[in-house]
């Protein structure tokens, strides 16, 4: 096996003392834009161990994830992460800590409300399940659907919406539905216990305090990008 770290050079910054506080890490409040930038971390690292390399300096690591080197070795301290003075990081550990501070290492089952083109899609990905994620159910209230399979699920009717999260164990739902209806939804998600909510909705959706409700809209990120390539393309403007 081949290692990113081949250099005898000492990797700046980093403890001499290897080794990961596994006691501390779950408890520790992460910044938010940490925690987004740990997920980076965890896919370069993945990569890494696909390819076969077993440990990776702090530089390297940063450069894959896109991040500056501090950024990153600021960002490890949070999960307690000390990479060996002229070694780097092991990459295996590092990933496994990464992913237990990010909470992968719980067995997160979700169901998807919704089986539109955008709901079938993420029911067929694949990647959820290397990720940690189980999709158990999928849902819809259209009859002409209900029942229909998505790769090995069966549609369920959203009229069963809270016995199917119960029957399953579903503790995380995706909303891949219409602005209209999504707030009833997401209400009826809410009251059947389930507190971790990712909504593609169109809406700005009210939770309760309690429960923690992520949104994607495509439209505005596209927005967004249509904003930075305009001043691309005008002279004298950066985006």
């Amino acid at each position: 096996m081949t290692s990113l770290d081949s250099s005898p050079q000492p990797v700046q910054g980093e403890s001499v003392a290897p080794g990961i506080q596994d006691d501390k890490t779950a408890a520790k409040q992460i910044p938010p834009a940490a925690v987004a930038r740990l997920t980076l971390y965890l896919r370069a690292l993945n990569t890494l161990l696909a390819e076969g390399v077993e440990r990776v300096s702090s530089e390297s690591l940063a450069e894959l994830s896109g991040v500056s080197s501090a950024t990153l070795r600021k960002d490890l301290s949070h999960v307690g992460s000390y990479g060996t003075r002229g070694v780097g990081y092991e990459v295996q550990y590092l990933s496994r800590h990464i992913a237990a501070a990010l909470g992968l290492t719980h067995d997160w089952k979700v169901a998807i409300v919704g089986a539109g083109n955008l709901g079938k899609a993420l029911a067929r990905y694949g990647g959820f399940e290397s990720r940690g994620f189980d999709v158990v159910a999928i849902f819809d209230a259209d009859q002409m659907v209900v029942g229909n399979e998505v790769g090995w699920l069966r549609v369920s009717d959203v009229a069963d919406l809270e016995t199917v999260l119960q029957r399953t164990g579903a503790n995380m739902v995706v909303l891949a539905l219409p602005a209209a209806v999504a707030q009833d939804v997401c209400d009826r998600v809410v009251a059947a216990g389930v507190h971790s909510i990712l909504s593609f909705a169109p809406v700005m959706l009210q939770v309760p305090d309690t429960v923690n409700l992520r949104k994607v809209d495509m439209a505005t990120e596209l927005q967004i990008l249509a904003y930075h390539a305009q001043r691309a393309q005008t002279p004298g403007q950066t985006a």
